[in-house]
């Protein structure tokens, strides 16, 4: 299971991010997306860790947390769509 972290600081780091989840378990990866144009961070992040049940901890505790000055929004990332472009092309 992946974590969605939305509502982020723009300051917020991969370091900063692995540490606040620590408290609930290993950190598997972060990652920290860029808008294409700007390559400036866009306000969310996805996490990784070891076990599910850590995970589930994390968002319990995390959703609706004051970090950073904003309101963190925590839970299950949804699935990756299909490429969203195909829709254009005609099946």
């Amino acid at each position: 299971m992946t974590i969605y972290v939305g509502n982020l600081s723009y300051r917020a780091t991969e370091a900063d991010l692995k540490l606040v989840f620590a408290e609930y378990g290993e950190v598997k990866r972060v990652v920290l997306p860029t808008d294409r144009e700007t390559g400036r961070l866009r306000g969310f992040a996805f996490v990784d860790m070891i076990e599910d049940a850590q995970e589930d901890a994390a968002i319990t505790e995390l959703d609706g947390a004051e970090w950073m000055g904003r309101q963190l929004r925590v839970n299950k990332a949804k699935p990756r769509e299909e490429e969203r472009r195909s829709s254009w092309v005609k099946k």
